[in-house]
């Protein structure tokens, strides 16, 4: 529990500074609410009664019915009006600040060292954007603001009550603070590890059906489908387990509120009755304070559904407050010297749990204008100084000092949406101009002016819809739209047809005069348009040869030919 306020009060200002006004003007809405409800059936009451009272004695002819009645409909109104804009503008604003925080926290993985420990559980992401954010609608809608409600109608109720006696009014709104706050705050100590075992048992269940269903080959061939059934049934276990507790302490709940309201009836009525006994009331006082009574733990009730969910928002807030990223030794990047695009001074790496380091005393310079290419065999640390260039990998000493940089990874990553958005990603600002000019540049203008909606033409699943060589080229347009002095090329033709993959080559090379490349490569004709070849092995550079020595054909003859 100590942990739970801090990250409920980090959430809290999170939700203020972005919607603050607005969830306040939310939340008296609601206590309105709430109050005109109180007040109509406590005035309803009294005028019933005391129209009753009236019709029996001679004061009928007298009796004022139209004040009251203007009342009633005046707090009817109101109550329908204040539901509306409550509702409208809770909503509203609810949605609005889980929509900044769903990008906020997709910034946030974007970075580069959570970028690189999501790549390790990619559901994790979507659990985050999805599970995680929608619980927190809970923590305005169903926690703060019926608190805050609650005592302000335990406030409003006392006041009322005193109209019958001020001993009484105040004993009735102790009992309301007491009863009403203390049953869900039981409740919701009770429910606290059932509901974060619910949420965990949640996760478990669709990441492990997801993987039955996307990696049945792989279990099969692996002799590992009913260990991934068992798996599934233990998760669907966890779940019903969780959610009988809470089903049980719901019960609970709604028991502990039934002898509340019954134990403030009674003692309303047993009041009352004393009262008017002595006549210090009339029967019309004594039936608002009776329907007024009947009412006022209505609104500590809609705590109950706050006070189950209390795990599960306390975990969702947890897991979703900023916080720094800590790296044992947080990546040294600045700007290199002047002539310099590239400068790596005795640095080492390794990988999160990683026994042996991926680079060790790593020194490398790289000119402005100048071609690299990075060979040696897999696993030798090409990709993690790739991920050291790009600022994506913490380093454990040394110092790296780099130009802004663009990487085209192995893996061309197209989204489900138009041809303009997925080349949009690297230049939100770019015109149809530009991103025609990108694509020629790419050699793929043509096909996409062939298609029958141009730039307007919607891509499937992982660009679904382009084949092999057109995915590679509108990945290839993307880079050019980014206009940085560096560009970091992980095989960049691999799986291409010999023509295609000198075709996408060359065009690097046009539009790289005057920029420096860094290419990752096992194939000839990647490394052909170097000017220099480093040969890494076992994380340590073994060859580091320029374009002229002897050395550097030897390389480019060692390497795949197309």
């Amino acid at each position: 529990m100590r942990s739970t306020f801090p990250a409920l009060y980090t959430i809290c200002r999170l939700f203020l500074a972005a919607r603050g006004r607005v969830l306040l003007l939310g939340a008296l809405l609601s206590a309105l609410t709430v109050l005109a409800g109180i007040a109509l059936l406590g005035l309803s009451g009294w005028l019933i009664t005391a129209t009753s009272l009236a019709g029996l004695t001679a004061t009928a002819i007298t009796f004022d019915v139209f004040a009251p009645s203007a009342g009633i409909r005046l707090l009817a109104i109101l109550r329908t009006a204040a539901r509306y804009g409550e509702r409208v503008t809770t909503h509203d604003a609810t949605l609005s600040v889980l929509a900044a925080l769903r990008e906020n926290l997709f910034r946030g993985w974007a970075a580069p060292s959570a970028a690189t420990m999501l790549m390790r559980r990619p559901a994790k992401l979507l659990f985050r954007l999805t599970v995680d954010i929608d619980a927190l609608d809970s923590l305005y809608s169903r926690i703060l603001v019926p608190a805050a409600v609650a005592i302000v109608s335990a406030l409003a109720v006392s006041i009322a009550l005193m109209l019958l006696s001020v001993p009484f009014a105040l004993l009735v709104g102790l009992w309301l603070v007491a009863a009403g706050l203390g049953i869900p705050a039981l409740a919701g100590r009770l429910a606290l590890k059932p509901a974060r075992r619910r949420a965990h048992a949640i996760e478990a269940l669709r990441s492990r059906a997801i993987d039955l269903v996307a990696g049945q080959t792989e279990l099969v061939m692996a002799g590992r489908l009913q260990a991934q059934c068992a798996a599934l049934a233990v998760a669907d276990y966890r779940l019903r387990e969780a959610d009988d507790t809470l089903n049980r302490i719901e019960s609970g709940v709604v028991a502990g509120f039934g002898l509340a309201s019954a134990a403030l009836l009674s003692g309303t009525l047993l009041a009352v009755t004393t009262l008017a006994e002595r006549n210090l009331i009339g029967a019309p006082v004594a039936a608002l304070g009776l329907l007024v009574a009947l009412a006022a733990l209505e609104p500590f009730a809609a705590l109950r559904r706050g006070a189950l969910e209390l795990g599960r928002t306390v975990l969702a807030a947890r897991r979703l407050s900023p916080r720094p990223i800590h790296t044992a030794h947080p990546p040294a990047h600045s700007m290199p010297e002047d002539g310099l695009a590239i400068q790596v001074s005795g640095v080492s790496a390794r990988y999160d749990g990683a026994a042996m380091a991926s680079l060790e005393n790593i020194t490398l310079s790289l000119a402005l204008g100048e071609h690299l290419a990075v060979i040696g065999p897999s696993g030798a640390g090409k990709s993690t100084l790739f991920a050291i260039v790009a600022g994506e990998l913490a380093i454990e000493r040394g110092v790296v000092e780099t130009a802004p940089a663009t990487m085209l990874t192995q893996r061309t990553e197209l989204f489900q949406d138009s041809l303009r958005d997925n080349l949009r990603l690297a230049d939100p600002d770019a015109d149809d101009e530009m991103l025609d000019a990108a694509l020629a540049n790419a050699g793929l203008l043509e096909d996409v002016l062939a298609l029958p909606k141009g730039l307007d033409t919607r891509l499937g699943e992982s660009g679904l819809g382009l084949s092999g060589g057109q995915s590679r080229r509108l990945a290839l347009a993307r880079m050019f739209l980014r206009d940085t002095p560096i560009w970091l090329l992980d095989e960049p033709t691999e799986a291409l047809d010999r023509e295609t993959g000198r075709d996408v080559m060359q065009r690097i090379a046009d539009r790289s005069r005057g920029r420096s490349l860094v290419i990752a490569t096992h194939i000839r004709r990647e490394a052909e348009i170097a000017d220099r070849i480093v040969l890494l092995d076992q994380g340590r550079i073994v060859t580091n040869v320029r374009r002229g020595d002897a050395e550097f054909d030897a390389a480019l003859a060692r390497l795949r030919q197309d």
